[in-house]
């Protein structure tokens, strides 16, 4: 089983924060399925659900995600 951390900043101030240990299907399962409609390939994102702290964002904002600590991705909404 995997368990990573990952949490994303919004301006600065951390919204959510969870561990893949608390998905619901696997790695393995969700890109099984998924390659079953769509060819995936390298540097698709497929996003699974969402912790605690969903909301909105505005113009402006500056959203930060991190995966294990390493940023890997860092934008401003337009």
């Amino acid at each position: 089983m995997y368990q990573l951390d990952f949490k994303l900043d919004i301006n600065g101030e951390t919204r959510q924060h969870g561990n893949t240990k608390d998905l619901l299907f696997s790695f393995e399962r969700i890109i099984a399925f998924v390659s079953r409609y769509i060819t995936l390939k390298k540097g698709d994102l497929i996003f699974t659900g969402t912790p605690e702290g969903v909301g909105k964002v505005a113009i402006g904002d500056h959203l930060e995600a991190y995966l294990e600590g390493d940023k890997m991705l860092d934008f401003y909404v337009k």
